[in-house]
């Protein structure tokens, strides 16, 4: 059965109060918005030649989340019935503008893609809306609307064309920042063309491997002490840096003298194309650093902490093995708990007698037997089970992490 919709009833105010359009219109086009978003690059690519650059380039894939989410953010606004204040739509029409502005040209191509993808959108609009019986004043509202909307993107990329030609950035360095992106993004599983194309580019060789390195924003940079092959990122809000090869004494020393306040994290040294990986686990490292967990020094290096890393990686599924491992411990007094837990935890460590426990805590043996009873009342048999105890062993671990923030 088809659905109908006709102006009042169905809509209430949208961004054009004196000419809603129903929020319902949002239900219809969110599923077309896959394959549009297909179509319309896809006929930018093949109607404009500057953008007819290989999908998986960076360019390409800038396009295509700036159409993706230009979609959505047009789509949500229907929803809503309103206007959405700045979203990734916004940043993505700004990228674009930049983008032109770094290649050289006017705005008049991206004006033309913009014109495409409003055709490309429209035709698929009339082709979906006589399933609904929509009526030809939605239809006309929704065109006024769309096109609205385009002529703001229009002058968002505007904005970023504009910064981008007032704050120009030396070629070279531009192309190295693209070229980390790119590296990022995991694309360079087995670097191809693209990747090779850009490094050359760039003037930077290919390396097997690499150490991902995050700074803390704001820190002290020496710059002029970073070695020439690194790939930087010092615009956004999570600088970071790309390190070739491993981290050798010679590279930390250079960080250190780079970074002389600290503030820096390396992760490990992984594939290329696990460069991602190497990023995340050095910002998790330099988190622990701001929390007190880890000692950063002049430089964090996360292959001395990949237990500290792999115990504090998720907190909330921590808490969740606390509860499983150790909650029948709930029901005694705090000062209770944090007996038997401090007993059970050096049990553990060291599997020695009472009279060494005893000694360790500085209390008497007796009292240590006292404990341990009292731990198998409440645990069982699950100090037995290698399974278990491993579990309780982490948690422990963990919970001694913790503690040392809290003290």
């Amino acid at each position: 059965m088809k659905q109908t919709l006709e102006p009042g009833g169905l809509a209430e105010p949208t961004w054009q109060p004196a000419h809603p359009l129903p929020r319902r219109l949002a239900q219809i086009m969110r599923p077309e918005l896959p394959g549009l978003t297909d179509e319309i690059v896809a006929e930018i690519r093949r109607a404009i030649p500057e953008y007819a650059r290989p999908a998986d380039s960076p360019y390409g894939q800038v396009l295509r989340a700036a159409v993706r989410t230009a979609l959505g953010a047009f789509v949500d606004r229907i929803a809503a019935g309103a206007p959405l204040p700045g979203g990734a739509h916004a940043d993505g029409a700004r990228r674009l503008g930049r983008y032109e502005a770094r290649e050289g040209r006017s705005l008049d191509t991206l004006q033309a893609a913009y014109r495409i993808g409003g055709q490309v959108a429209w035709r698929r609009i009339m082709k979906v809306a006589p399933r609904y019986d929509v009526s030809s004043a939605i239809m006309s509202r929704l065109a006024d609307a769309l096109f609205v909307f385009l002529d703001e993107l229009a002058a968002l990329s505007l904005d970023g064309y504009l910064e981008a030609r007032a704050t120009p950035v030396a070629p070279l360095d531009e192309r190295r920042r693209e070229l980390l992106r790119l590296v990022l993004s995991g694309l360079s599983a087995a670097p191809g063309p693209v990747l090779m194309e850009l490094a050359e580019a760039a003037c930077w060789p290919v390396p097997r491997e690499a150490t991902l390195v995050a700074l803390r924003p704001g820190a002290r940079c020496v710059r002029g002490a970073l070695d020439r092959d690194l790939l930087a990122e010092f615009g956004d809000g999570e600088p970071h840096l790309l390190v070739p090869g491993p981290l050798t004494p010679g590279r930390r020393t250079m960080l250190a003298a780079a970074f002389p306040g600290g503030g820096a994290a390396a992760g490990l040294t992984v594939p290329l194309a696990q460069a991602a990986d190497s990023l995340r686990w050095a910002r998790r490292g330099l988190a622990l650093v701001t929390e007190g967990v880890l000692d950063g020094g002049p430089v964090l290096d996360c292959a001395d902490h990949l237990v500290t890393l792999w115990l504090m990686a998720d907190p909330g599924l921590l808490d969740q093995l606390a509860r499983r491992q150790l909650g029948m411990l709930d029901s005694m007094t705090e000062g209770q708990r944090e007996r038997l837990v401090e007993t059970l935890r050096t049990w553990l460590v060291t599997r020695g007698t009472a009279a060494e426990i005893a000694k360790l805590l500085h209390i008497h043996p007796q009292t240590v037997r006292y404990r341990m009873r009292k731990i198998e009342q409440v645990l069982g048999d699950r100090l037995e089970d290698p399974e278990a105890r491993f579990g309780i062993e982490v948690v422990l671990r963990a919970m001694e992490l913790r503690e040392s923030v809290d003290n």
